[in-house]
This record gives C-alpha cells, sequence and structure tokens, in this order.
C-alpha cells in the first residue's frame, strides 16, 4: 500500500501528541485505541520512511494491542527497528506477544537474539524458561549472558534452578551474567517472603568465582535476607581487607533494621583504623532514630585526629544538649582544625534547649568562653539582645567584636539605633569597623528595608563626619529601596566632593532602574565633576536592564541629548545596536548628521537595519532617505547553500551593485533570485566576499535576509 508521505507525518505527529497526553509504559485501553492502533499499523505496512516507522512502534507501545503483534515481529530481523519493535512488544499485554518473542528466538542470531532475549526477561514470561535454559551453553557469550539475566528476571522456581545448576560449571565470561540472574531471582524470592530460599542463592553466589560486584550483590542480600541474624556476615565484611566489602558493610548497615546493628557498628569503631573509623562514625550519624549517641561523643572527645574530626561533624546531625559543654571545650582547643570543626557543629546541632542553654551560659561567661558564646548567639540567631548590648560595653576588644557580629544577625529594627551609635559615635574607634559590618548585616536583613533606610538617612543628616555618611550611604546602596535611593541621590548633589564621588560611584552601580532619572538629573548639572559617571550609569541602564522597547528608546535619546562628548554618544550606539527597533533605526539615522559619529552611526544604523529585516520589518524606506555615503562596492565572490553544497551566485550580486553598502535583490526569496533551491529542506548561507572603497570584507547572511555589507575595518 502506497500512502502519501505528508498523509503518514499527519499520522505520526498525531501518535506524538496523544502518546505525550497518555505517557503510559503500558497499552491504552480508552475507547478510541484500536482506531489510532489501526493508524499506526497503516504506517508500517506502507513504504513509509525508517524513522517514522520507528515512531509508529514507540507509540504502539501505547495504543498496541494483540493484533499488532505480527506486524512488529516481522521488524525483529530490521537492523535499524528490531529495537523499536521491541519496545511495542514489551509492552503489549496478552500471550501473542510473548509467543512472537518466543517464536522468534529460533530463526534470529547475534544482535538481533540478545534484544529479543532481553526483551522476554523485561515480559518476565515464565513459559520461555525451557526456550532459555540451553541458551546458558550458547556458544556466543552475549547470547548466554542475556539468557542468564532473562531468567534472573523471570525469577520463578525453574529459571532459579536453571541458574544454580549452571553456575559452578559456566565459563568464567558467562558465570557473572548467571550470577546476575541468580541474584535477581534471590531477590524476587525475598519480595515474595521466601527468604530461606532467598539466602541459600545468595550464599551459592558469594562462594562462586565471579567477580566481587556480584559478590558484594549476593553479601548485600545474604545479610539483610537473614534480618538479625545477618549481623554477624555484617560484621565480617567490617573486618574485610577488601575496601569493596567493607564499603557494603557501611552502606547495609545504615539500610539495616533494629538497634542491634548500632551497637556493632559502637564495636567495630573501637577497633577499625582510624581512616575506617571516621567512615564508621559517619554510618552511626546517619542512624539518627537508633544511633548510641553516647560513643559518638566520645569519638568526639578523644582518640585518633581524623575520627574525632568525623564524629564532630556527625554531632551536627545527631547532637542534642548533651553534647554541648564538650562541644565548647574541643571548640576552644589549641587544634585549629579540631576548634574550627567545632564551632562549625555548635552553629548547626539542632535544638532549642541548647539556644536556651547557650543564653544561660552566655550571662555569667567569662575568658575564651565569652565571645565564643556570643558568636553562637549570632550564627543560631538565638535572641538575646539584652545580653548583646551588655556585651558591647565590656572592656575585651573580641568581646565588643563577637557581640557587635551577633547583633547584626539578631538586632530588630527598634533596637537598630544601637547599631547606629556604634558608627557614628563609637566608645571604642577601634571597633567601628566591625560595627559597621553588624549594621550593614542587620540593615540588609531588616524585613521593613523602607523603615530602616529612614533610620539610616537620618543618621546621615545628623553627623558631621564625612567618611561615616559614607559608610551609612555603602550601606543603603546594598539595601536599595525608594528610601534609601533618595538619600544618596541627595548626597550626590551635595556640595562635598567625597560625598558627590562615593554617591555617584553609588548610583552607576544600582541594581534597579529607578536609579535613572536620579543618574540622568545628576548628569545635567554642569558643575557636578561626576556628571559623565552619572551618565555612564544612566547608559548602563539602559543597556543591561529588562525594559518596555519605548522606554529604552526614550532613555537613549535622552542620554544622547545630554552626553557632551564623542564617547557617551558612542556609547549610546552601542545599545541602539543591541537592541534595534524602528525607533532606535531612526535614532541611528538622525545621529549620522553629527560629523564625528558618522561612522559609527552609520555601522549603527546597517546592524541595526540588518536585524530588523531579520524579523520581518520593511526598513528600505528609512535607509533610502538616510543620506548614507556613496561608495565603491566590488562583489568578489558569493555563495549561497549549506556545507559542501553551494551555488555560486557572483555574477546574480554583481548586477545589482550600487553606490551603497547593500545588495537589492530582484525578489525577497534568495531562492527565487538566485534561480533555484541549491539544496531543498536545508537551513542555507549565503557567503559574500567584497571590497568596499578598496578595503575588503566578508561577510554572512542567513537564508532571504536583507543584504547588508558591514564596513570593513
Amino acid at each position: 500500500m502506497n500512502i502519501p508521505r505528508h498523509v503518514i507525518r499527519v499520522i505520526s505527529i498525531l501518535a506524538l501528541v496523544l502518546a505525550a497526553t497518555f505517557p503510559s509504559v503500558h497499552a491504552f485501553d480508552g475507547p478510541a485505541a484500536p482506531e489510532k492502533e489501526q493508524e499506526l499499523l497503516i504506517v508500517l505496512r506502507s513504504d513509509a520512511p525508517n524513522a517514522d516507522k520507528a515512531i509508529a512502534c514507540k507509540n504502539l507501545a501505547i495504543y498496541g494491542s494483540g493484533a499488532a503483534v505480527e506486524d512488529l515481529a516481522k521488524l525483529l530481523p530490521n537492523a535499524e527497528l528490531s529495537s523499536w519493535a521491541r519496545i511495542a512488544l514489551e509492552s503489549i499485554p496478552g500471550d501473542e506477544a510473548s509467543e512472537a518473542l518466543r517464536t522468534a528466538t529460533d530463526s534470529l542470531e547475534g544482535k538481533f537474539l540478545v534484544g529479543t532475549i532481553n526483551s522476554i526477561g523485561v515480559r518476565r514470561d515464565a513459559t520461555a524458561v525451557d526456550s532459555l535454559t540451553p541458551r546458558l551453553q550458547h556458544a556466543d557469550a552475549e547470547v548466554a549472558s542475556a539468557a542468564a539475566v532473562a531468567l534472573g528476571r523471570i525469577g520463578n522456581a525453574a529459571a532459579a534452578d536453571s541458574l544454580r545448576k549452571s553456575l559452578a560449571a559456566a565459563p568464567a565470561n558467562i558465570r557473572t551474567s548467571i550470577a546476575e540472574g541468580c541474584v535477581l531471582c534471590a531477590e524476587r524470592f525475598l519480595s515474595e517472603g521466601n527468604s530461606a530460599e532467598a539466602v541459600a542463592i545468595y550464599d551459592e553466589v558469594r562462594a562462586a568465582e565471579v567477580p566481587m560486584q556480584r559478590i558484594v550483590e549476593a553479601t548485600r542480600g545474604a545479610i539483610l535476607a537473614r534480618g538479625q541474624d545477618g549481623i554477624p556476615i555484617l560484621v565480617e565484611q567490617f573486618q574485610s581487607p577488601q575496601k569493596p566489602l567493607f564499603q557494603l558493610a557501611l552502606t547495609t548497615a545504615r539500610e539495616f533494621p533494629g538497634s542491634d546493628v548500632d551497637n556493632v557498628l559502637v564495636t567495630e569503631l573501637i577497633r577499625a583504623t582510624p581512616d575506617r573509623g571516621a567512615l564508621i562514625v559517619q554510618a552511626m550519624a546517619d542512624r539518627p532514630d537508633t544511633v548510641v549517641l553516647s560513643a559518638v561523643l566520645k569519638a568526639a572527645e578523644q582518640g585518633p585526629k581524623e575520627v574525632r574530626l568525623s564524629a564532630i561533624n556527625a554531632l551536627a546531625r545527631v547532637g542534642d544538649l548533651s553534647c554541648l559543654n564538650s562541644l565548647l571545650k574541643i571548640a576552644l582547643d589549641v587544634d585549629a582544625d579540631l576548634s574550627q570543626t567545632a564551632k562549625l557543629t555548635l552553629a548547626e546541632v539542632p535544638g532549642e534547649k541548647i539556644d536556651t542553654q547557650i543564653v544561660e551560659l552566655l550571662r555569667n561567661a567569662k575568658g575564651k568562653i565569652y565571645p565564643l558564646l556570643l558568636q553562637l548567639v549570632g550564627q543560631r540567631r538565638i535572641d538575646a539582645v539584652p545580653d548583646l548590648l551588655k556585651a558591647i560595653d565590656n572592656s575585651n576588644k573580641d568581646v565588643r567584636s563577637a557581640a557587635l557580629i551577633a547583633l547584626g544577625e539578631t538586632v530588630r529594627l527598634e533596637k537598630l539605633p544601637v547599631l547606629i551609635s556604634q558608627v557614628v559615635s563609637p566608645k571604642h574607634a577601634e571597633d567601628v569597623p566591625v560595627a559597621k559590618q553588624a549594621l550593614k548585616a542587620a540593615s540588609i536583613r531588616m524585613p521593613d528595608r523602607e523603615a530602616c533606610a529612614t533610620e539610616l538617612a537620618s543618621a546621615i543628616d545628623r553627623t558631621k563626619a564625612v567618611p561615616t555618611k559614607i559608610s551609612m550611604l555603602e550601606i543603603l546602596g546594598a539595601m536599595g529601596g525608594t528610601k534609601a535611593l533618595a538619600a544618596i541621590g541627595a548626597a550626590a548633589k551635595s556640595n562635598d566632593p567625597q560625598l558627590q564621588d562615593s554617591s555617584s560611584r553609588l548610583l552607576g552601580e544600582w541594581m534597579t532602574e529607578d536609579a535613572a532619572p536620579v543618574l540622568l538629573d545628576l548628569a545635567k548639572i554642569p558643575t557636578n565633576p561626576y556628571n559623565i559617571r552619572a551618565l555612564r550609569g544612566y547608559i548602563r541602564i539602559a543597556r543591561q536592564f529588562v525594559l518596555p522597547e519605548e522606554q529604552r528608546a526614550e532613555m537613549c535619546q535622552k542620554a544622547f541629548d545630554a552626553a557632551s562628548q564623542t564617547a557617551e554618544k558612542k556609547l549610546v550606539l552601542d545599545v541602539l545596536k543591541r537592541y534595534p527597533g524602528l525607533d532606535t533605526l531612526k535614532q541611528a539615522i538622525k545621529a549620522m548628521r553629527v560629523a564625528e559619529l558618522k561612522d559609527d552611526a552609520t555601522q549603527a544604523t546597517l546592524v541595526i537595519a540588518q536585524k530588523l529585516d531579520g524579523k520581518g520589518v520593511d526598513v528600505k524606506a528609512l535607509l533610502a532617505g538616510a543620506g548614507l555615503d556613496k561608495v565603491k562596492l566590488e562583489i568578489v565572490k558569493a555563495e549561497y547553500g549549506s556545507g559542501a553544497t553551494q551555488k555560486d551566485v557572483t555574477d546574480v550580486l554583481q548586477k545589482q551593485v550600487g553606490d551603497l553598502p547593500l545588495i537589492t535583490l530582484v525578489s525577497a526569496s534568495y531562492n527565487t533570485s538566485f534561480g533555484g533551491d541549491p539544496l531543498p529542506g536545508s537551513a542555507k548561507q549565503l557567503k559574500v566576499q567584497y571590497r568596499i572603497n578598496g578595503k575588503s570584507g566578508e561577510s554572512s547572511f542567513a537564508e532571504d535576509a536583507l543584504i547588508i555589507l558591514p564596513m570593513p575595518k
């Protein structure tokens, strides 16, 4: 049957749409299934391309029934479609598909036979055991291996019996697959509650001469299938000199039920080497419901450093109030690694009781532990502001610094003036850098940033120290917001050069578009020494921010009008090129009238026009009135096509050469202008080598693009 290709493609597309609508791995059982199935079978029976037939096969996995089996089975020997046919046959319910796959194994060889056997395994076809068993001795190792794994997936008693009988005597290159099949059978037995049979199979694989991967799989199964009786085998693996078996013990211990294994982990931790002990501690912590916390804490307090570090780290997950004193002690240890790890753990160990105890200890703390507790208050975001306010008056610099940083992490808006005062009028000048850091941290995290900005702006007005004002302005810059912007804008208009400098810099880095009017206003002040910086900041917003087209064009025009120097005007032209539109094209054309910008504006005009043409915008009328300079244009060579298929169209372009750097063809279609399509169905390019006023250039154009030749440099 010959079906028009477009009809076949429509059917295929429809099938794909429906496949997306019903993404099931099983056959679709809706009322429209027979109709859809027939449409797909029409594709299989036609002379459609194999790509279309492959899609049909894929969709028959959804819509197929026994009626599709015969057609699909015919494709099993097909090099291009065999795997696609099997996808459907694996999913179609009923005995027909299973029988077709079994029958096909009698006539297939090599990779086709291997694939078909794999599909039998996917279907777990119990009736195939008798035909698969002899293939365990097949001369082709891949076929024998596929049969072994398929039997494992079938996983019934008969399949297991065949595999177990073959395990010991099988050649080495087949034995690993037979072992894999055995493990699959054992998993099936275990899932069905037949743990005794599963244990027997696992033990046979463990005793066989098979690769380590199979031994690892079987050992894991042997442990878990035995339940609590598997613990001695687990212990053996912990003590095994072979790393894969030790790693198996770690992973299996994590999933082992009950608390007995936790005591085993404690015992193994004591007698393990430091490198293994560190790993055992992590396994202990991965059992948080039954972990022996006292053992982990003891490992953190004493023993090999490697184990201590691991245990301290583990306490971040399983520790509680009972660990606090030990961790505080370790955090003050002279060993930097132990100290730092303990501090990180103290910041993370869960529990409100720990927070309460830290505050209790803080109130009577002295010496080195005092700043440590203050640091923890900040890291854990504990509400202890009264104690922190007391600490910022301490005679010890380290205590004051820790208290200030903690305030930065915990203080609320009503107490923010305390931090502001530490910046504006500090009791200790050496605390100012830390106070600034704390004030910035507090300000940025405030929920009501506008209210916070009001407090900071008021402080700026109160203080006379310019460096302090600048620090506050920088915090406002990091915060953002309406009031912060207003305060920085006001400072930029002050008479103080330092404030002008800092504020204009902050505005130039502003991260929202609302800074644009402020920057433009500054740029227009002729006496402002930083008006160029302000204008460049304004142009940056036009270039980088997501803006409506009309707003961006308006900003570009305002920036161009405000610019007093050529450099800034050229920056505007760059923005126009980046965002092509009719308004930006008109601006670029207008800029061509400025003598010192003529070359750059001409290039911008051509670039914008070319981009707009690619979007289907007719720009010929605007270009005709642009007043472009006449040039001497020569077409050296022109080719149209794709890859190795190129058509020489030099003569066509040469006939259309005028006195402008553009070529207007007789038709908007390249194919029409160049006398045909050199490569139907493919994306093509026009490559042009040319000279303008004696200077050589080269450019490429997508199919049907406006041919505007860039001015050679």
